[in-house]
């Protein structure tokens, strides 16, 4: 009898031992939804990829590294010869308000570089008010994670509309209270951009005192699109050193947004901007920056060649100003300095501009010449009649480069997110994440795939807060992205821009397949993220 209870005693454990190894059950019935096998893994911290495979049940991943060659999932995916990473974070992306409309809300430019989460309202954009965009996000489910910044831009203009003037007492308290309730709701931090109207209108001082109200809330930072990129009005050195005074006056971590060195007059500056940094954080204080890798920018006519002070009042304002002859020579003539800070009209190429979108792709420097005219009135003409936004061919590799390789730099797009065909676009909207990848980690060298993935990654979200992305580690959410190096690559140019990165293979965003075997899928699993309150 005694011999027979151990009999059956030790079946019993060897039974229990067996369903404790992940995916056996008695009836082999899947035990994961998605099984990802044969990869090489770059699970985001910047080590160098091994071999494991990830298991994910719901949304989000339980195993990474062995699982029995018996475990059951609902799909298993060969990733044989392919990168197995989590999925891309965008900290700088211009994808609202696009992505909250259904027609758009899928994001297929975001899903095809291989993003499953983006970070919007940059610059000091959009609303002051964060509740009707939450509405919005949650009425339509979006295609990726979607976190929100509040904007100093957006709350100055709520309170004082777009006046050249420092804030009365009272209009500063305002503008803090907007500040204090999107972070109340979940803001993720404040961004600034003083290099637009109104922010070039606010003092250091102003900016340091919104910034305080979010270090009140843990976690949250701040990010600019500093003062000035080139020489325009402080310097590119003086503006980054006016966002590490924010930072060390505010206690608050602070984002260089899309750290460059605009214009030729700054090349190889990026020097005095590292060693700024660096010294920063050699201080004690926590500043990084974030990077597209282009060497043209995206902005407007307006905000690139006007002086700060003829802006004041908005685009009818400026207009009314140029058509009075006096007050147009004085900002012609500042234009023409700006104009050459840009590397003059050649460099500079019409994005969009809706009287005429037959000029959208081409140079303003060609423009004036079918014209018959100077490019600075070509320019004036154009302001007149609502302005346009250009592409501008300003940096420089080395510059690029330098950057790019700094343990703090994050990658980013600054992109939108067009309906496909319409408008002259810049490429980094469909092609940022895997241009920095394929262009500088797989071609040139200039960082390694490894830090190419980590600045994509886990360097973001660690960054900016997002909690449990990032990373591929057990209980972490499902982001996971399987690409082929071979393919994997931005397709989109200047003068084509409207055109998909390839070589994903496949995409799973909160556990679903938003991308499979190379084609989007009918899923829309992306989330609105809050900060955690």
């Amino acid at each position: 009898m005694r011999y027979e209870t151990s009999l059956i005693g030790a079946f019993i454990a060897s039974v229990v031992l067996l369903l404790s190894q992940p995916g056996i059950t008695l009836a082999q019935e899947p035990q994961y939804d998605i099984l990802i096998r044969g990869g090489r893994v770059l699970d985001g911290t910047g080590s160098a990829w091994r071999y494991a495979t990830i298991a994910i049940r719901g949304d989000r991943i339980v195993a990474v590294g062995y699982v029995p060659a018996t475990a059951q999932a609902a799909r298993t995916i060969d990733a044989t010869g392919k990168y197995v990473t989590p999925g891309f974070i965008d900290p700088h992306s211009h994808a609202f308000p696009a992505i909250s409309k259904p027609e758009l809300a899928a994001g297929l430019p975001i899903l095809y570089q291989g993003i499953t989460t983006v970070v919007i309202n940059p610059d000091g954009g959009g609303p002051a008010d964060l509740r009707p965009l939450i509405a919005a996000l949650e009425r339509n489910r979006p295609g990726v994670n979607v976190a929100p910044l509040i904007g100093h831009n957006a709350v100055r203009i709520e309170v004082m509309g777009r006046e050249d003037r420092a804030p009365t007492a009272d209009e500063q308290r305002q503008m803090e209270e907007y500040v204090r309730k999107a972070l109340a709701l979940g803001a993720f931090g404040l961004s600034s951009g003083p290099f637009y109207v109104p922010g070039k209108y606010s003092t250091t001082a102003e900016i340091v005192e919104l910034a305080k109200v979010a270090a009140q809330y843990p976690g949250s930072f701040h990010t600019s699109h500093i003062r000035d990129e080139s020489s325009y009005d402080i310097g590119v050195v003086a503006a980054v050193e006016e966002l590490i005074q924010v930072s060390r006056d505010a206690r608050l971590p602070g984002i260089v947004t899309h750290v460059k060195v605009l214009g030729p007059g700054v090349w190889g500056k990026s020097k005095n901007v590292i060693d700024l940094i660096n010294a920063a954080r050699a201080e004690g204080l926590e500043i990084w920056a974030d990077q597209y890798a282009y060497a043209a920018s995206g902005s407007g006519l307006q905000s690139s060649l006007v002086p700060a002070w003829a802006q004041e009042g908005g685009r009818d304002a400026l207009a009314k100003r140029l058509k009075n002859p006096r007050e147009r020579a004085r900002i012609r003539e500042e234009m023409a300095t700006n104009m050459a800070r840009r590397g003059g009209p050649n460099a500079m190429m019409i994005r969009r501009y809706s009287p005429d979108a037959s000029r959208e792709g081409r140079r303003l420097d060609e423009i004036a010449k079918d014209r018959g005219e100077d490019p600075l009135d070509t320019a004036i003409e154009m302001l007149i009649n609502g302005g346009a936004s250009i592409v501008s061919f300003n940096m420089d590799e080395e510059d690029i480069e330098a950057f790019m390789r700094q343990p703090w730099t994050m990658t980013s797009t600054d992109g939108g997110l067009p309906a496909f065909g319409t408008g002259a676009e810049h490429p980094r909207a469909y092609g940022a994440f895997p241009r920095k990848i394929r262009r500088y980690a797989l071609e040139r060298g200039a960082i390694t795939v490894e830090q190419a993935i980590h600045s994509s990654t886990g360097l973001p979200a660690t960054v900016l807060g997002i909690e449990d992305r990032g990373f591929l580690r057990p209980g972490g959410f499902a982001d996971v992205l399987v690409f082929d190096p071979a393919t994997f690559a931005d397709v989109a140019t200047y003068e084509n821009p409207h055109a998909y990165s390839t070589g994903i293979e496949h995409l799973v965003v909160n556990g679903r397949l938003a991308i499979d075997n190379g084609k989007l899928t009918a899923e829309r699993s992306g989330r609105l993220l809050l900060r955690r309150r």
